[in-house]
């Protein structure tokens, strides 16, 4: 019977993330923060610009995002200059200022939404 060594039989493991940039990655810069708006704008993707758009405002994270409600945003038929919303990991309200540009996307989906729903 042949006895082998711990050490013969031992091979390296390569981590999964060797030579890969790990960590926070860093902030968009505006160049593609406006190249992003433009293909959506060209492209009519009016949900995914009104939610890019309130994602660049609020810095909420993704889940945060998909949880609002239209209550949240609006009031009345009005897009609100200000929201607060809770978020779900910390517990934390933030508070954050709509941008114009974000009103206006945010408004042209949720008339998109009631047109098409009330036919």
């Amino acid at each position: 019977m042949e006895m082998r060594t711990f050490e013969q039989k031992q091979k390296r493991l390569v981590p999964w993330n060797k030579g890969r940039v790990t960590g926070q990655k860093p902030p968009l810069k505006p160049r593609e923060v406006w190249a992003i708006r433009v293909r959506l704008q060209i492209s009519n993707r009016v949900r995914d610009l009104a939610l890019f758009n309130l994602a660049i405002d609020s810095k909420l994270r993704g889940c945060d995002l998909v949880h609002l409600r239209v209550d949240d945003v609006m009031q009345g038929d009005q897009v609100r200059t200000r929201a607060l919303v809770s978020q779900r990991k910390t517990g934390a309200p933030v508070q954050f200022e709509i941008t114009e540009q974000a009103r206006a996307a945010i408004a042209s989906w949720v008339r998109g939404k009631t047109l098409k729903g009330s036919d």
